[in-house]
């Protein structure tokens, strides 16, 4: 998919390029309106989904959760804290064993995979004591 540049695309690229917190849409938004103050929800979500389908970056799903989105197009696996929601990309080495044994254990022809680890982030790993850093990170990340 060939995108003609425009100056909300390329607005709404730098700011999920210059994160590595992969940002909810809404929090997109919210950056993207510092540069460019009458940019609209929906011109966002547009060239999100846009800027996903042709590659240049990526949407991530995860069990119910709002999407989230990486500058960072190169395979990677991810980390998400299920205490605040974060996610991290996991510095760690993909491993193509797996799919290579998934293709000789069924008739499929593997095209990829994807791996999203769970825990707790440094700051949810307290005695209760960072709740509230939970709920601060959460609602400043959606």
């Amino acid at each position: 998919m060939s995108l003609r540049q425009s100056r909300q695309r390329d607005v709404v690229l730098a700011v999920v390029r210059s994160t590595m917190d992969h940002p909810t849409a809404d929090w997109v938004f919210r950056e993207a309106r510092r540069r460019l103050p009458r940019i609209s929800l929906g011109t966002v979500y547009r060239n999100l989904k846009q800027l996903a389908e042709s590659g240049l970056i990526r949407e991530i799903h995860s069990g119910g959760q709002q999407a989230r989105f990486d500058g960072n197009t190169g395979r990677h696996y991810h980390i998400r804290c299920v205490g605040c929601g974060r996610v991290n990309d996991l510095p760690m080495s993909i491993d193509l064993r797996l799919e290579q044994e998934a293709g000789r254990s069924i008739n499929y022809r593997i095209l990829g995979h994807e791996v999203e680890v769970h825990g707790l982030c440094p700051l949810c790993q307290g005695d209760g004591k960072n709740a509230k850093h939970s709920q601060k990170k959460q609602r400043r990340l959606q």
